[in-house]
């Protein structure tokens, strides 16, 4: 079971969050982490995006997937509503940084991210949403809105002791480097998005 390790201040330019590391011990590298914003008041309804690690979209800003743009966007919303962003180290839909470059070189060739997926014998989406329930729970949240496009994170909360109040979209305009990547999330995986350039 994760629990909360250790927690700290840190000014962002979206505005003062607090960021708290779950993991299962005290010497993991790569821990969970909430992004909770300066105010947040669990009596309410807790805005809530929970959003899986992407160092080339968050970090490096790659236009192949919209992950940059909507974790930009996320802790905009998050800050203003004083909710909560949970960061699930989840990279390439759970298969790593690593199998994630060797699916870009089959995309690359023509493949979609699900073909890819399944031509390096590896699952289509490998991720854990109950982490972030776990989480979601330890720091007292009961009723969420939540920001997603991603019916998976949907059912994952309504199916958990957390109420879902609302879903609120968080759609980022397709650009033509990232079209086919959002259209096989819309078509293949049943993601609430309007894509359209």
């Amino acid at each position: 079971m994760i629990k909360k390790i250790s927690e700290a201040g840190v000014p962002t330019e979206w505005g003062q969050f607090v960021m708290a590391a779950y993991a299962t011990e005290e010497t993991e590298s790569m821990p969970h982490l909430a992004m909770i914003a300066e105010g947040m008041d669990t009596d309410q309804i807790i805005t809530v995006r929970i959003h899986s690690e992407c160092i080339t979209g968050d970090l490096f800003h790659s236009q192949r997937c919209d992950c940059g743009k909507q974790l930009d966007s996320a802790m905009q919303i998050i800050n203003e509503e004083k909710g909560v962003l949970v960061y699930l180290r989840q990279e390439g839909r759970g298969i790593g940084i690593i199998n994630k470059l060797k699916a870009y070189n089959l995309q690359d060739k023509g493949f979609d991210t699900i073909e890819a997926n399944k031509e390096l014998g590896l699952d289509v989406d490998n991720r854990d949403y109950s982490l972030a329930v776990r989480i979601l729970k330890d720091l007292g949240i009961k009723k969420i809105n939540l920001l997603t496009n991603n019916p998976e994170k949907i059912d994952a909360i309504e199916n958990s002791e957390i109420e879902l109040v609302k879903r609120l979209p968080l759609e980022i305009k397709p650009i033509e480097a990232n079209y086919k990547y959002l259209k096989t999330k819309k078509d293949e995986l049943g993601h609430i998005l309007d894509v359209k350039l």
